[in-house]
C-alpha cells in the first residue's frame, strides 16, 4: 500500500512540473500579474481581458520616444482590436503609465487620442510597481501575451508590430 502512495506522489509531483509555468519576463514565461488603477480610480487587472492578445505598454506623458510611437499603437489598436487570431479574438492594449502626475498623464491619453479601455498608473514613476515587476528600464517598452497568459514578443515597434500580429492571424 505504501509503495503504491509513493508512486501517485511522484506522479502528482511530476505533473505539477511538467504543467507549471514559470512567472517572469522572457518569451515563454508566464506574464506577472497588474492591477492598478485607471485616471477615474477604478481598478483594472489584466487578468480581466479574455480570449485576446494583450500588448502591455509601458510609457509615460513625458518621454517623446514614446509620444512618437503612440500613433503606432492607434493604428495597430483599430487594425487588429477585432482581428482572428490563431490564439484569441482580437488586441487589447493596456497602457501602463510612469508618470509621476494624474493631470499630464490624461492630458496625454487625450491628446494623443489613445482611446482604449485599459489606461493604469500607480503614479510611482520609474519606481512603479509594475515597471519594477517587468525589468523595465527604458520607454518606450512592450510585452506581447497570447491568451494564456504567456509571452509570445517584447518591444515590437513600428512596422514589427504589424508584421508580428499579421504573422498571429488565423
Amino acid at each position: 500500500m505504501s509503495k503504491i502512495k509513493i508512486i501517485l506522489i511522484i506522479l502528482l509531483l511530476s505533473n505539477n512540473l511538467i504543467y507549471s509555468q514559470e512567472i517572469g519576463t522572457n518569451i515563454g514565461d508566464k506574464a506577472p500579474k497588474l492591477s492598478y488603477n485607471n485616471p477615474n480610480g477604478e481598478q483594472m487587472s489584466l487578468s480581466n481581458i479574455k480570449n485576446k492578445l494583450i500588448l502591455i505598454d509601458f510609457w509615460a506623458s513625458w518621454c517623446k520616444p514614446c509620444r512618437r510611437e503612440n500613433p503606432n499603437l492607434v493604428d495597430a489598436y483599430k487594425k487588429y482590436n477585432k482581428t482572428k487570431f490563431k490564439d484569441g479574438n482580437g488586441l487589447e492594449i493596456y497602457s501602463l503609465s510612469l508618470d509621476q502626475k494624474q493631470e499630464a498623464w490624461v492630458k496625454a491619453i487625450n491628446q494623443d487620442q489613445l482611446f482604449w479601455e485599459y489606461h493604469v498608473s500607480d503614479l510611482g514613476g520609474w519606481q512603479s510597481e509594475g515597471s519594477q515587476k517587468y525589468g523595465i528600464r527604458s520607454i518606450p517598452s512592450n510585452i506581447l501575451i497570447n491568451t494564456k497568459g504567456i509571452i509570445i514578443a517584447k518591444n515590437l515597434k513600428g512596422k514589427a508590430l504589424h508584421t508580428f500580429l499579421d504573422s498571429q492571424k488565423k
